[in-house]
């Protein structure tokens, strides 16, 4: 490792990226938002060279659309040119699996287009004038307060002054609030943590925001404020309302080529068991085709599945079981009763949970992965089991950041 006490700038060379998106030259020194080939000019301090001037830049290297790029920490990679981006995700996946010898086919890339986030966290905190309201800067805990945003989808930007309202009605200065804002068919959804203690007056300002910006619900901390209209997510054939922060796709492109791998890899299959399966992303679509046994560890998230389920029309049986597969995972007879899996852990994985189906009689299984480490991990577990790889899906839903989703299908 490169350590330095001196403040004299050096010249260095980017050799490549790392999985979080820096730049890494020679030492290592991780140069943050440079790309592969840059020489790079800089003071470094420890192992990081924090504010690097460009000497010599990459072919790749475009100008950042957004006027909040140099502030925000939420595009680290704004800087490359789209395909650049693409192939350099397309790589992560390839070297963590290669790194256990699996080199499978590997299908072009989907990238969601930009402005299509329909869910995102803010940070918010009160200020002298008002609010700021937006992300964190690079490395730093100071909010870069956004007007505009190239990631966000229109309805979210356009709630962002009844977020700096709600910011000032009930956050402080001394404090930092976190907002969970998601998009739905009735309006924005919204949830504040960190905020004041909801007292009768602030509940009766805090409703009338929501009436002012026709907000579809607004949780303050584990208080449900008000609810103009149920926040109903459509999947597949059925709308479900998640509970307060439930865990949604982060654009509806990237649920769509998600689903759409998901149910190609599972064709045919009449009994499926879908595990990790929150609010049912997946529980849904392949409920057209065959009946599905959804298990979820917090209930909350299931009683919205299943309530969406017996609304809906056009779909098998779907039935619901709350479990913690971490705890106690499916064991081998009981995942014999089905002919599908579809597993969509966490970004740990489900180790445990992948040594049982790998001891199991399941002839196919779809795995939905957010960390390309632990999805490798497991593929290389369920290959040693007498798997093969039949293809790999990179889905891009978080463009711009170092962030890369995988599906893929494994048969016996």
């Amino acid at each position: 490792m490169s350590t330095t006490d001196s403040t004299d700038p050096v010249r260095l060379t980017v050799e490549r990226l790392g999985h979080l998106g820096d730049g890494i030259a020679p030492g290592p020194v991780f140069v943050p938002r440079t790309l592969p080939g840059e020489v790079v000019e800089g003071v470094v301090d420890g192992d990081r060279m924090a504010a690097p001037r460009i000497m010599t830049p990459s072919t790749d290297r475009i100008r950042p659309a957004c006027p909040h790029y140099n502030l925000c920490g939420g595009c680290s990679l704004q800087n490359a040119s789209d395909a650049f981006v693409a192939g350099w995700k397309g790589e992560v996946v390839k070297t963590a699996l290669a790194a256990y010898g699996l080199e499978p086919a590997f299908r072009p890339i989907i990238t969601s287009p930009s402005k299509s986030r329909r869910r995102a966290s803010l940070s918010g905190r009160r200020t002298k004038k008002g609010a700021s309201v937006g992300f964190h800067g690079l490395k730093s805990g100071v909010i870069s307060d956004i007007s505009e945003c190239r990631l966000l989808h229109p309805d979210l930007i356009s709630a962002l002054p009844a977020v700096r309202e709600l910011v000032i009605a009930g956050g402080s200065r001394k404090s930092e609030l976190s907002i969970m804002i998601s998009q739905s068919d009735a309006g924005v959804d919204v949830r504040v943590s960190g905020g004041k203690e909801p007292d009768q007056p602030l509940i009766s300002k805090l409703a009338g925001l929501v009436e002012k910006y026709a907000l579809a619900r607004l949780v303050w901390g584990d208080e449900l404020i008000a609810m103009r209209h149920p926040p109903a997510q459509r999947l597949g054939r059925a709308n479900v309302v998640p509970p307060p922060g439930a865990f949604l796709q982060a654009t509806r492109e990237g649920e769509a080529a998600l689903q759409q791998a998901v149910v190609e890899a599972l064709t045919g299959c009449r009994r499926v068991v879908d595990l990790f399966a929150g609010v049912g992303t997946f529980t849904f679509p392949l409920a057209e085709s065959g009946e599905v046994h959804a298990i979820e560890g917090e209930g909350e998230m299931l009683d919205a599945l299943d309530a969406g389920w017996r609304f809906a029309t056009g779909l098998k049986k779907v039935t619901t079981e709350t479990r913690d597969l971490f705890r106690r995972p499916l064991l081998p007879d009981e995942l014999d009763a089905y002919n599908g899996l579809v597993i969509d852990p966490p970004r740990a994985g489900a180790e445990a949970q992948i040594a049982e189906i790998c001891k199991s009689k399941i002839p196919v299984v779809a795995m939905v992965s957010c960390n390309p480490v632990t999805f490798a991990r497991d593929a290389n577990a369920l290959v040693q089991s007498g798997f093969t790889i039949e293809w790999v899906q990179v889905v891009d839903q978080f463009r711009w950041s170092p962030h890369v989703e995988t599906a893929a299908l494994f048969r016996r």
